[in-house]
């Protein structure tokens, strides 16, 4: 299990703040996620691959717009 820590100093708010950007950035979340319920290997292959797709239509699109 990941320990994240962070000190307060001062302000409550902050802290949280911080606490739950490291949380996020440390993937804990989507494990949880991930882990939730089963699912085949054949059903994550497929996630897998249309995810795959979607990235490669995000990244082509990012490119033509630079290439303006």
């Amino acid at each position: 299990m990941a320990s994240i820590k962070v000190e307060v100093k001062g302000n409550l708010n902050d802290a949280l703040k911080r606490f739950t950007r490291k949380v996020s950035n440390s993937g804990v979340p989507s494990e949880l996620k991930k882990h939730r319920e089963y699912s085949k290997p054949g059903v994550k292959r497929r996630e897998e691959k249309k995810e795959m797709i979607q990235n490669f239509y995000k990244r082509n699109k990012r490119n033509k717009r630079r290439d303006r």
